[in-house]
């Protein structure tokens, strides 16, 4: 997308729309600098500002870097459920992440199950 493209979607109103549709963006050095000024605060507001992707990096190694990541915005709620991975996982596979204080596996109508 080129710079005539934003001016088009910010002119439209569409970058909500676009910011909703997609998770991740990734601009080049030269547009990066550009976007907050072409497309407002829309972009940021919804946390969907673009990572840096330079010339010489792979594009799809850095899509698929993109792709695991997930963004929360905590407001009031001190705790935070999330599906983190699946039941074949092994106690070792959820063992040793940083910033873990429990991790507990739940099925829809069992009990929780204390992992980690």
């Amino acid at each position: 997308m080129n710079i005539k493209m934003m001016k088009k979607l910010n002119e439209n109103k569409l970058v909500k729309k676009l910011a909703k549709k997609y998770d991740a963006f990734l601009a080049s050095e030269s547009l990066i600098k550009q976007i907050p000024r072409i497309l407002g605060p829309s972009l940021n507001k919804g946390g969907e500002f673009p990572s840096l992707l330079t010339h010489n990096e792979n594009m799809v190694a850095k899509g698929d870097e993109a792709k695991p990541t997930i963004k929360f915005h905590m407001k009031k709620v001190l705790c935070l459920a999330v599906a983190v991975g699946h039941v074949k996982m092994t106690d070792d596979e959820f063992k040793n992440w940083k910033n873990v204080w429990a991790l507990y596996i739940k099925s829809t109508v069992g009990k929780p199950q204390h992992l980690y």
